[in-house]
């Protein structure tokens, strides 16, 4: 009898993980950059089950990061494989270096990552995967340099989008100066605008406070929301504010919390829910 637990036991867990989402690591040559980078590619269980194609979610990692960091640094080391099941998703976490803020540099031919994730890891998942490669089954969000990033790519290439999200987003970089570390972040961030990084002008440039034609014109379902203890609380009000006054629709939340993993651990699903409703408009979500 003893034995027979100890075998049912094992039947279980070995059940357990045979359903569970897979996590595939994918390497992206960069034409761009003439460089290699990896990507981490989380596909849900029913993808192994038939031959239908999946809609995908964007992922976007924050300053000082790279592309694992949603898969090892949320306080539950199960969540992006749980969501991935849960809604029938392909989520792409694709590589952004600690401070390429997802823009193609002016100063830096190695840093050109707006071109990277649109073109070169689009394309490269596209023709690795049963992904519904239009606009219509692909959304993108992101934390803190990725909520940027997020924006930003989906208000200048509004075609590869239906949805774009952010989660403590840096909507206005240049509050960056404004902090004690800032001589730091100047330094690390200098490969991205050379010399002009202690300038405000540059960051205002790309911001995606700056941006407000582009998402009103593009009319794309925006979700934001910032932790009312975060230091980008301001910029995410403020752009919450310009959104409302040009009549962009939008979704923004104020929750109770900081620039912490806890924070976009629980932000992460509220987001994943709010896209899954755009994709089934879109007749795209994948039926259990």
């Amino acid at each position: 009898m003893k034995h027979f637990k100890i075998l049912l036991f094992v039947c279980m867990v070995s059940t357990g993980i045979s359903h569970a989402a897979k996590v595939d690591t994918l390497e992206v040559a960069s034409t761009a950059m003439n460089k290699t980078y990896k990507t981490a590619i989380v596909l849900p269980n029913s993808y192994a089950k038939g031959k239908i194609a999946f809609p995908v979610m964007y992922l976007l990692h924050g300053a000082y990061g790279h592309f694992s960091d949603w898969l090892k640094n949320t306080p539950d080391k199960e969540l992006v494989k749980n969501l991935a099941d849960q809604y029938n998703l392909i989520i792409v976490m694709p590589e952004g270096e600690t401070f390429s803020f997802y823009i193609d540099s002016p100063v830096n031919a190695k840093s050109q990552f707006e071109t990277f994730i649109t073109k070169e890891v689009l394309q490269k998942v596209d023709n690795t995967y049963r992904t519904i490669n239009n606009k219509n089954g692909r959304v993108i969000t992101g934390l803190s340099m990725g909520g940027h990033g997020a924006l930003y790519l989906s208000a200048r290439h509004p075609e590869l989008f239906c949805a774009a999200g952010s989660m403590s987003g840096a909507v206005d970089m240049g509050v960056m100066l404004n902090r004690d570390s800032a001589a730091q972040m100047i330094k690390l961030i200098e490969p991205v605008f050379g010399d002009k990084s202690a300038d405000p002008e540059i960051y205002a440039q790309h911001a995606v406070l700056g941006m407000l034609d582009k998402l009103k014109s593009n009319k794309l379902p925006l979700i934001i929301d910032c932790g009312v203890d975060d230091f980008l609380i301001e910029p995410n009000r403020e752009l919450h504010r310009r959104l409302i006054y040009n009549k962009v629709e939008h979704d923004y939340t104020e929750r109770p919390g900081a620039h912490t993993w806890e924070y976009w651990q629980n932000s992460l699903p509220y987001h994943v829910l709010f896209f899954s409703k755009i994709l089934s408009k879109n007749q795209v979500v994948i039926k259990k």
